[in-house]
């Protein structure tokens, strides 16, 4: 099916510019955390640990579109993503790779990486989302063979950096997956809008703002009502998003000002989101 007429191509796109980024974004995490080895690692190395970020990732994202992609699209949906992310990688490295470049060895490199990450990962049953034992050893499993890719096997520091990474592209993920069945906006969820006093029971959430903590991250999300969205004029939605990002980040701000306050064990008492 073409790009123009897969009902899956925008939020394909989109997560597969967040893999290959926050893959990128890893590998320079991991190293910062093993400065003495980062300096002996070849750039073959960097992209084992390259590759093996986005193995986990394929799998996290396998396991996230099941709650909002239909299960006879799955397979579908998880082979458009193994397209989108390998076209993306092309476009990243072609400045590097140059004209002579045979592109098939990113084909290849792909398809082998998303064969691994069901081999390697699908033994793990858990959520997501929840927190869970299994949870935690998927990720000790994975932090623990970064370490031996870069060389510092055991080293506590590089397993923590590996396993922040991996927790932190599931709400990302989460997020996009949402906006492309909900038709709220990637990366933010959405302040109520009442209705005038006097007509209580009336009211329509038009437009919502919520900033949520989990451990040391804070997310803040906005969102619009799917047929008020479709009601405004492209430059309409367009002017509100500009508006929007910025009352989510002065919010977000404000909230993490909030979060890391000494008063805030009562907020957390309370629930720990706003």
């Amino acid at each position: 099916m073409p790009a123009s007429q897969d009902p899956y191509s925008s939020i394909l796109r989109d997560l597969s510019s967040l893999m290959v980024a926050v893959s990128g974004e890893s590998v320079t995490m991991v190293k910062r955390s093993a400065p003495e080895q980062a300096m002996k690692i070849k750039k073959s190395g960097e992209w084992d640990i390259y590759l093996e970020f986005l193995q986990l990732f394929f799998n996290l994202a396998d396991r996230l579109s099941a709650h909002y992609i239909p299960l006879k699209d799955q397979p579908l949906f998880m082979d458009g993503l193994e397209d989108a992310v390998t076209q993306q990688l092309k476009n990243v490295l072609a400045p590097a790779l140059g004209p002579d470049t045979d592109e098939m060895e990113v084909v290849l490199a792909i398809g082998e990486t998303v064969a691994q990450s069901r081999q390697r990962y699908e033994r793990f049953k858990f959520m997501a989302t929840e927190d869970s034992k299994q949870k935690d050893e998927y990720f000790k499993a994975f932090g623990e063979a970064i370490a031996h890719l870069i060389g510092a096997r055991d080293n506590g520091m590089v397993v923590s950096a590996a396993t922040l990474c991996g927790n932190a592209i599931i709400p990302a993920m989460k997020s996009l997956l949402e906006s492309a069945t909900t038709g709220t906006v990637p990366g933010q969820t959405a302040a109520a809008v009442p209705a005038p006093e006097g007509r209580t029971g009336n009211e329509i959430k038009l437009i919502s703002i919520m900033s949520t903590i989990q451990g040391e991250e804070i997310e803040t999300r906005w969102g619009l009502h799917p047929r008020f969205r479709q009601d405004l004029k492209p430059e309409q939605a367009q002017e509100l998003s500009k508006l929007m990002n910025r009352v989510a980040e002065v919010l977000g701000t404000r909230y993490a000002s909030a979060a890391f306050s000494p008063e805030w064990t009562a907020w957390h008492q309370r629930g720990g989101h706003a």
